[in-house]
Parts: C-alpha cells; structure tokens; sequence
C-alpha cells in the first residue's frame, strides 16, 4: 500500500476540508501514487478516486427518544433531579401559586361577608404588588388593621 499522505494533503488543500475527511479509493490507490502535482490531484478529483466525506454530526435520535419520555413524565425521579424542589419550580410558577391563593381568600372572605368590598380590593392591590409572603401572611396582616376576627383556639 503506497503512502499517500502528500497526495491525502494536497487534495484537503483543494477540497477546502481536513485531511480526514478525504477519501481516496482503495482499489485505485496504486494510480495515485503516480500523481504527484496538483494538477493530478485536480484530475482524481474530477474521476472521483478522492471524494470529500459529508462532516459527521453528532446523532440527536438518543436525545430526541429520551425527551419525549421527559414528556411523558418518565425520567424525573429523586436521582435525576438537580437542585431544591423550590429552585424546580420557575420564579412565575411560585408567584402564580401564592397570588391565586391569596385571591381565593381574599374572594372567600369578601363572599362570606368577613371584609366590605373596599377592603377587598385595597388587600387586592397590595397582593398583586408582591406585599404577602403566603396567604397566612395575607390573613396576619387583615388581622392586625383589625378587618377579620381573631379564631378562637379551643
């Protein structure tokens, strides 16, 4: 088997490719160990004795099965998983969480007569701008401006 390392260099060269990626055929490698210019090379080229190889990608088909497992709920187990359970959770999904909590009391308490509408919807307004950590927080904070009723604990 002739070296062909000049021949493989000279045809990267005019394939504009890496040298691994050109592919000289094996039963006509004895032809081109005569070719010695770049003219010769051009000429195999042309005849196809040296072709360029496609560039090998990385295959997403593993990647795609296992996301559409993901999307089935497979593969989320306690060993999969990175980070707290409240770091899981996206900042919008935590806030959507506590501000319908919180309407829904606020709702409950305005419908079963607790508060009047106006304080309602100040409580309303002070929700929506981020002011109650929890709905506990919301119902200590009606409390102390004296709007629902201390529970009695028996």
């Amino acid at each position: 088997m002739p070296d062909l390392s000049n021949q493989r260099r000279m045809a990267a060269q005019l394939l504009k490719c890496g040298e691994g990626r050109v592919w000289i055929d094996p039963s006509r490698q004895e032809d081109l160990a005569d070719a010695v210019t770049r003219k010769d090379i051009r000429g195999a080229i042309k005849a196809r004795v040296i072709q360029r190889l496609p560039i090998a990608g990385t295959s997403r088909g593993r990647a795609r099965r296992l996301a559409e497992e993901r999307r089935k709920g497979r593969h989320s187990g306690p060993g999969s998983r990175k980070g707290t359970p409240i770091a899981r959770v996206t900042k919008k999904g935590r806030w959507m969480r506590r501000i319908r909590a919180q309407r829904k009391l606020l709702a409950a308490l305005r419908e079963g007569k607790k508060i009047p509408p106006s304080v309602y919807r100040t409580f309303y307004r002070k929700a929506k701008g981020g002011m109650f950590r929890s709905r506990a927080h919301l119902l200590l904070n009606l409390r102390l401006a004296g709007h629902v009723p201390e529970e009695k604990t028996a």
